[in-house]
């Protein structure tokens, strides 16, 4: 089964949602923003994937965040706490298949791994 995790309105989401629909490829759509995230879900995201690939800098969040929380962030388990009280700060979408943690939306990858 696929899982893929995110925000309905995020470009990088809805990416991902027509290359699955359009390989025919069935999922289960878990948004963050209604269905929040565990610790648990992120320590087995982060047991494949580095913090600095699912920790999102590059948004709004981040850059709201205060100097000290960022620098929190260093240590995975803060990083944890942030993430799960500000799910906008997980990078999108997160797919999960099998044992597979594919972050971010790239279409040679979910070909790759998907097809």
């Amino acid at each position: 089964m696929v899982y893929l995790y995110g925000i309905p309105n995020c470009g990088s989401v809805k990416k991902a949602f027509v290359w699955l629909t359009a390989h025919q490829i069935k999922f289960t759509f878990i948004n963050f923003k209604i269905e929040g995230v565990t610790a648990l879900k992120l320590k087995q995201w982060l047991a494949q994937q580095p913090l600095e690939v699912i920790l999102n800098k590059n948004g709004t969040t981040w850059k709201g965040l205060t100097g000290v929380a960022q620098k929190k962030a260093a240590n995975e388990n803060e990083a944890i706490k942030l993430m799960i009280d500000n799910t906008s700060l997980i990078k999108r979408p997160v797919l999960e298949y099998n044992n597979l943690v594919l972050v971010g939306f790239n279409e040679d990858t979910y070909h790759n791994h998907l097809k």
